[in-house]
């Protein structure tokens, strides 16, 4: 027999990102980056798993239809004072799950290495800011920092759309109403979501994922109409994010949508997270600040990626951050090692890097 509610208080008290519920594997836990096992716990067997589906479905008929509709079903949970993103799915017809430990405390916005010129941008009216990365990369942290870091010191109307909700705020100088996505949820997509925002009055909507053309759409018409629209895509740099948005239309329609985002993009922070050398995660931020330069680049009938990574690096007074420049910055920092910084990076910009880590080095050595 299983017992999740003791590999729930070990997950806490080893501080896991995440937990994996498998079967013919220990219960994993993931700690800074790491998969280990977790302690005194027997391989789950078929059976343990469908008493693990019970325990977090907990006889929802809601969810159960949705699960064994869609072989797939993401849903929150609360366990005593923790709270829990669950994604159930299939693995040789056997229920799988992965679990996302959900702080309580939400990190300060100036604790997690986000660069000032995000928090400059995000006070801006109206316009279209992006938080990307891969899956663990911290952007739902990002995002809901970003949040806090408004709602302390702006008076606005903030619209967030999740799947599931994580972060629980709480209005102080803005007024804050989160709704949460899917059947027998607040709104049933991402897109219908957004398209009621701008009947409820909202400075800034907050969108959770952009995973397609309709929730794009409205993203864009939002932005247009005078909001602020913050949202995350699964992209891994700020130049693959343009072609990611640009790619969700067809060819007939892109020049138009380019011209659009040529004009509504404000910001795009591409982030990863890695181990530092003292065993903490380290933020690696990429950041391209929509200029007429980058705008420019959007418009063109060609997107080209270099292009828009040149134009990141050659504009750093502007704002840009490089993902170049990014790590040169920590390793000279000593927060990562000169492997680390190349293994982030394609073989040809690895002179660019040594490159810039050689004038960091001398900039900070006339400052000494």
């Amino acid at each position: 027999m299983v017992h999740i509610d003791e590999i729930l208080d070990q997950a806490k008290e080893r501080d896991a990102s995440d937990v994996h519920l498998i079967c013919g594997l220990k219960p994993m836990l993931r700690i800074i980056r790491d998969l280990v096992p977790a302690n005194s716990s027997e391989i789950l067997t078929e059976e343990d798993m469908s008493e693990i589906y019970d325990y977090f479905i907990r006889g929802n008929v809601d969810k159960d239809n949705v699960f064994n509709r869609t072989k797939k079903l993401d849903m929150s949970y609360e366990y005593g004072d923790m709270r829990l993103r669950v994604n159930v799915s299939y693995s040789n017809d056997v229920p799988t799950f992965t679990l996302r430990l959900i702080k309580n405390d939400l990190p300060r916005y100036d604790t997690l290495g986000i660069p000032e010129v995000v928090r400059s941008v995000a006070s801006q009216p109206q316009g279209l800011i992006l938080v990307t990365g891969k899956t663990n990369s911290g952007k739902t942290t990002t995002l809901n920092a970003l949040i806090n870091e408004i709602n302390e010191v702006e008076n606005k109307k903030i619209l967030t759309l999740e799947n599931p909700v994580e972060y629980r705020h709480k209005s102080k100088k803005s007024v804050i109403v989160q709704k949460e996505i899917g059947v027998g949820k607040d709104s049933l997509s991402y897109s219908d979501g957004v398209k009621n925002s701008l009947r409820e009055d909202c400075d800034i909507v907050v969108i959770g994922e952009i995973r397609d053309k309709e929730t794009m759409d409205a993203a864009i018409e939002t932005a247009e109409s005078g909001h602020l629209v913050i949202g995350t895509l699964h992209t891994k740099s700020c130049a693959e994010t343009l072609d990611r948005m640009i790619n969700f239309y067809e060819i007939r329609d892109q020049a138009s949508i380019k011209y659009l985002l040529g004009s509504l993009l404000k910001l795009v922070l591409s982030q990863r997270l890695i181990k530092g050398i003292d065993g903490k995660l380290v933020l690696v931020p990429e950041v391209m600040v929509v200029d007429n330069t980058i705008a420019g680049l959007i418009r063109k009938e060609k997107l080209g990626t270099a292009e828009i990574e040149d134009a990141i690096q050659s504009n750093i007074d502007k704002g840009n951050i490089s993902l170049i420049n990014s790590l040169a910055k920590l390793f000279v920092q000593d927060k990562i090692t000169l492997d680390q910084a190349k293994s982030q990076i394609e073989e040809k910009n690895i002179e660019i890097l040594n490159r810039t880590i050689m004038q960091m080095k001398i900039k900070k050595d006339k400052l000494l």
